[in-house]
């Protein structure tokens, strides 16, 4: 699987699902179950790995001004989120967080945001289709810590003036 197509599967299923991120992992999964294993093996590589490069302090401080504050486990699950939202959020936001401002259209903290079992679709498809648990995909593993500079996600006057545009739509 390429990424083209990669791509195409999280933008299908997206629109199938009409946003609600809980209908799209359904639907993700019903996708990849008509794929053979090696196939949804290589969807959960993409996904693993676009998951890893979303690592980042900028992004983490992103998701803290959309969901008023972001644990551990709602970075993750927001990371999920965003590679849910297709190529061009995705690639934007990594690119760029504080353009998350222009490239989402509402949002809805109380839906979106948690893409907690887009996550897990893929090792869901993979259980369906051969009854036993996914290997290893292979991939590098996530960092220890967030790439780039360390932010203060506490400090509100911080993140408003590192994300301005993103402050100004989303912030308190």
């Amino acid at each position: 699987m390429d990424e083209t197509e990669f791509w195409e599967i999280v933008d299908s299923t997206r629109a199938a699902a009409g946003g609600d991120p809980e209908e799209h992992a359904d639907l993700l999964v019903e996708r990849l179950v008509r794929l053979d294993p090696d196939s949804v093996m290589d969807f959960a590589r993409h996904f693993e790995a676009r998951y890893n490069r979303a690592y980042t302090w900028e992004l983490w401080g992103a998701a803290a001004i959309l969901l008023n504050g972001a644990s551990d486990d709602a970075f993750d699950y927001f990371r999920c989120w965003l590679i849910g939202q297709g190529r061009e959020v995705f690639e934007g936001a990594v690119h760029d967080p504080d353009h998350l401002a222009e490239l989402l259209g509402d949002f809805d903290e109380e839906i979106d945001g948690d893409g907690e079992e887009l996550g897990y679709a893929a090792d869901e498809a993979y259980e369906q289709l051969t009854g036993s648990e996914p290997p290893d995909l292979g991939v590098p593993r996530q960092a220890a810590e967030p790439e780039g500079a360390v932010l203060d996600l506490e400090d509100e006057s911080a993140l408003a003036e590192h994300f301005p545009r993103l402050w100004d739509r989303f912030g308190d």
